[in-house]
């Protein structure tokens, strides 16, 4: 695999593997981490899941309960917000960034993942448009350089996984993100770092009133008889 600009590639296997078990939803919140298991599923030492579970725990990822080991760390909505209100000053920071430092090659790239992105859309492909969700806001980050903010982002992103795949699956949001995503891309290939910044930041504040509204239509549901 090819490391773009300001990609982590320094995490330790064990970090690196059961941080990417809870960001895939494999494990899932509350689900209790257990050494033993964790050591026997990734075939690595106790003392290497030890230390990767403290190191998750500084992220945000796991948190540890007393007498009851380490768990998936649940994420509350008014959390999730407040993480969205973080992403959108810094992932419009790097929109800007990425404009001024994009080259012709990289702006082929990010053209091709708008395309598949409608293509997704356009055929109902929900998981698939949320992977290209994902790679269209991590190669943005990479593009920009900005190395502080790819890794607070990356934090930040792997916090509120859970909440990120509830709304790519809601009815009718890919329709909604779909011309908000193609706005950052535009932006960042015609070299406007204010049109890409604010293109970023009004994303931004589609998920946040999404991210409410989803939890109301959930709200309402469980209130069913």
């Amino acid at each position: 695999m090819t490391v773009g600009r300001g990609e982590r590639s320094d995490a330790p296997p064990a970090v690196a593997a059961i941080r990417a078990a809870i960001v895939s939803g494999q494990f899932v919140p509350n689900q209790r981490l257990v050494e033993a298991d964790l050591s026997e599923q990734f075939a690595i030492s106790r003392a290497a899941v030890r230390s990767a579970l403290l190191e998750l725990t500084n992220e945000g990822l796991v948190e540890r309960v007393q007498n009851r080991g380490a768990r998936v760390r649940a994420v509350s909505l008014d959390e999730a917000i407040e993480i969205s209100e973080v992403r959108m000053a810094l992932e419009g920071l790097c929109a800007a960034k990425a404009a001024e430092l994009v080259t012709a090659e990289e702006i082929k790239e990010l053209k091709a993942i708008g395309k598949a992105m409608r293509k997704a859309v356009a055929g109902g492909d929900l998981l698939g448009y949320s992977q290209l969700n994902q790679n269209l806001h991590r190669r943005v980050r990479e593009l920009s350089g900005q190395e502080t903010a790819l890794n607070v982002l990356e934090r930040l992103r792997a916090q509120s996984v859970r909440h990120q795949f509830k709304l790519a699956m809601h009815p009718g949001r890919p329709n909604v993100s779909l011309p908000e995503h193609l706005a950052i891309i535009e932006g960042i290939c015609t070299h406007d770092p204010v049109a890409a910044e604010e293109a970023a930041r009004a994303h931004l504040r589609s998920v946040i009133a999404a991210l409410r509204e989803v939890d109301q239509a959930g709200n309402r549901l469980h209130s069913l008889p």
